[in-house]
This record gives C-alpha cells, structure tokens and sequence, in this order.
C-alpha cells in the first residue's frame, strides 16, 4: 500500500497543488485535485458572492454539498430549498440543479465530484486563475456563455437555460 504524500506548504495530500479558481461570483479552491485522487473525486471549498452562484445544468457525475456559513438556495426537483450551515445537498447524476446565495453576505460551502475531472477542467477552462484561498472577489465580467456551454459539453456538463 503507497503512503499518501503530504505537501506542507499547503495541507494538501496529493500530487498537484491547490488551486482557486474565480468563476460567475464563486471563488471555487480546489483543495484536493482529481489527478491526486486517481480521479475518483475532488474536494472544492466554494466562496459565493451574494446574489451570484452556478446556472442550471446537469451531469453524469456525483456532486454532494456541504454548507458551512451562511445559506444557498438549491433548485431541485422543480424548486428552490434553502440549506444553512450545517447541511448537505446529494446530486444524483443526471439531476437538473443549481445553486445561489441568497443572503447579503458570502457564504461558504464544500462540494466533492465523483468523478472529479470534469468539474476540475470545466473550472479551469472558464474560470479566472485567483490566488490560492482568495477571498476578495474579482470584478465579474459578463459571462461568455457560448463558451460557458461548450466548455461544459466538453467536460460532461450540460448547461442548461434559467429556471423560471
């Protein structure tokens, strides 16, 4: 059995350092990568701007979340739930969702991929590159979402219009 390696400079296990991604009012730092995992998951703590979050869309992969300050607003089944601090959201893959923060402060929460590649490379592929574990948002600039969508197919991502 291999030993995990540790990178004391950043807490991290794995192979690949972290990294944070400033995407849609979301600073996602990707704590454990995919390539650190064999691919079998990604471990993201995600910063939410008020107000902003992700679009709707579905994919093929496990995502699970896990509030931890402030509220998010989750659509699921045809409606918006609220979750707080504390509690945690499964997507089944192939489950139409999104998020937001609702609330006039940012909130925070952890979200795990399973498979964990095609989130890591849709985030990197859209996403400004941050500084690790910022937290001052970047202005954000209207979204190219052509771009936003292709990238998303080539990542197993289905973006999907606004919900009413």
């Amino acid at each position: 059995m291999m030993a995990a390696k540790v990178d004391s400079n950043s807490n991290i296990c794995g192979d690949t350092g972290p990294m944070t991604v400033h995407f849609l009012g979301n600073l996602l730092t990707f704590h454990v990568r995919s390539a650190a995992t064999g691919d079998k998951f990604t471990l993201i703590e995600n910063r939410t701007a008020p107000g902003q979050g992700a679009p709707l869309h579905r994919q093929a992969d496990d995502e699970a979340f896990y509030v931890l300050e402030g509220q998010y607003e989750f659509f699921l089944d045809g409606d918006w739930h609220l979750k707080g601090a504390g509690e945690a959201v499964h997507i089944v893959p192939g489950t139409v969702h999104a998020f937001r923060n609702p609330g006039k402060t940012d909130a925070r929460m952890l979200i795990i991929n399973s498979p964990g590649s095609h989130h890591e490379a849709f985030f990197v592929d859209v996403g400004d590159k941050a500084e690790f574990r910022q937290t001052a948002f970047s202005p954000i600039a209207p979204p190219d979402i052509p771009a936003i969508v292709a990238s998303g197919l080539r990542n197993h991502i289905e973006i999907l219009p606004p919900a009413a």
